[in-house]
């Protein structure tokens, strides 16, 4: 049974900027436990469920992944263990953020490459739509 402190599903979406279908799927996928219900058969949140919602949204912000999340959740749930794991979990997301950074560098690059091959011709002569090509920059017939 819910207590005059607890939250609606509504509620709890608007504290953690989270849609209520987001709730309700971090419930099936067990990230967020289900929370007690209402004489009125409604969910009703409490402070733990706010506290776990907002890890999870700051993380998901962070770009961890859920799997990621759910292993943070599950480091932070045994409050006596040493923080190696989580540094762990962390470092490995880092360099992932690395890579993608690198990724996106080259990627800028490339497209500034391209576009600077632009010489305002025609679309028939445009680098841009032949570089795009599948047959990579021959006339069409």
């Amino acid at each position: 049974m819910a207590t005059e402190n607890s939250l609606s599903i509504g509620a709890l979406a608007k504290a953690t900027g989270t849609t209520v279908e987001t709730i309700r799927w971090y419930e099936r996928v067990g990230v967020l436990p289900a929370p007690a219900r209402t004489s009125g058969n409604y969910r009703a949140y409490g402070a733990a469920h706010l506290e776990r919602l907002s890890f999870v949204r700051r993380a998901r912000d962070l770009g961890f992944t859920l799997d990621q999340v759910r292993e943070l959740l599950q480091l932070a749930d045994d409050r006596e263990r040493s923080c190696e794991a989580v540094d762990k979990v962390a470092r490995e997301h880092l360099e992932e953020v690395v890579r993608k950074i690198a990724d996106l560098e080259a990627l800028r690059h490339e497209l500034q490459d391209l576009i600077g091959q632009c010489r305002h011709g025609t679309v028939a002569e445009c680098r841009i739509v032949q570089a795009l090509s599948p047959r990579g920059g021959s006339s069409r017939s």
